[in-house]
């Protein structure tokens, strides 16, 4: 159940078709570990839309807004502006082996290459989770690979199993808009891995849910925690551009109650589905939007990534994990509740 079913209305565009980046051909593949009483954690594949992404690489953009965060291949994105492999997200500790496993993976698909630049995203999920063991492995990185579909579970599953956001269950969430630009049609879509924020400073569409729950049971350890945020668009974009819409996706997660304390990791990387980057030294002719229309896919990249927050949360589910400690679930009932007295649902 995501933020529309319920009548929560967040920004002004439609969504896409399915409201999730799988609207811009994205496959997204989890791998869950749940093991004895301390293993919460796993594995999140974003395979982009080609057929071999080292071959067929995608103009990118990334943006940090709080460093404190492990992400492997940003550098290489911000010298050269394109992705050439799938995206991994993961937990903190795990980011080395996951990228390993990338590696292996496009080893097996491209003999012929000498370097690869493996993508991994992560925030810690140790509340939950005993982050030091370790627990993805290469198996785990193919099984979400292989398993990689367009239409995914959201909440409490691969990466997103052991993760935790304003104090409540938190993980993986998406949503999409679609905007029109001189006559076309074009899709912004946001994914997250959401593991941050103190429970008071909960926002649902301008609504101080997390105030009104800040009695409901399950607090704890409230740190500042982390979220990587994933967006893809079907518009023609550069690098620069791309980075540019990265940056809004700040501005969705600061609506939903984030402060970026010192010890969050708020990171972004964006990407184009519309061309791919040309090889060899020859000239080559490209298209883009010019930045003058951009304002539309500004204002989707921040209401889409603010939903996708709130959709992580939605779809959770209560868990228990490490030193017997528990996240619950937003509660609907409650949050449904407060929505109508402040007068937030839109019914159909």
């Amino acid at each position: 159940m995501k933020a529309p079913d319920l009548g929560i209305k967040i920004g002004r565009y439609e969504h896409g078709k399915k409201n999730s980046i799988a609207d811009l051909g994205v496959r997204v593949g989890h791998s869950t570990i749940i093991e004895g009483d301390d293993i919460r954690t796993g594995v999140t594949i974003l395979v982009p839309p080609v057929g071999n992404p080292f071959r067929e690489r995608l103009f990118a953009g990334v943006y940090t807004f709080n460093g404190f965060s492990k992400p492997i291949g940003f550098i290489q994105v911000e010298e050269l502006g394109y992705i050439e492999t799938p995206i991994a997200l993961t937990s903190t500790l795990n980011g080395y082996r996951v990228a390993d496993a990338l590696i292996s993976l496009w080893a097996e698909e491209n003999p012929e290459g000498i370097s690869v630049n493996p993508l991994v995203m992560e925030c810690n999920d140790g509340y939950l989770n005993d982050n030091k063991k370790r627990a993805v492995k290469e198996e785990h990185v193919f099984e979400a690979f292989e398993g990689a579909s367009l239409d995914f579970e959201e909440g409490s599953v691969g990466a997103g199993t052991g993760m935790s956001a304003f104090e409540f269950k938190g993980g993986i969430g998406s949503s999409s808009r679609v905007v029109e630009i001189g006559g076309e049609e074009y899709t912004v879509a946001s994914l997250v891995l959401s593991n941050f924020g103190k429970r008071e400073d909960l926002v649902i569409a301008g609504v101080p849910v997390g105030w009104e729950l800040r009695d409901y049971p399950g607090r704890g350890l409230s740190m500042g925690g982390s979220i990587s945020i994933v967006i893809a668009t079907d518009a023609p974009l550069t690098s620069r551009q791309l980075a540019r819409l990265a940056r809004r996706a700040i501005l969705g997660l600061a609506r939903t109650g984030s402060y970026g304390h010192n010890g969050s990791g708020d990171i972004v990387l964006a990407f184009s589905t519309a061309q791919t980057v040309p090889g060899g030294k020859e000239a080559h002719s490209m298209g883009f939007l010019p930045d003058d229309a951009l304002n539309r896919l500004f204002i989707a990249a921040a209401d889409s990534t603010e939903e996708a927050i709130i959709n992580s949360l939605l779809q959770a589910r209560t868990m228990g994990g490490r030193n017997g400690r528990i996240r619950y679930a937003l509660p609907v009932d409650r949050l449904l509740e407060i929505m109508e007295r402040y007068g937030r649902i839109e019914r159909a």
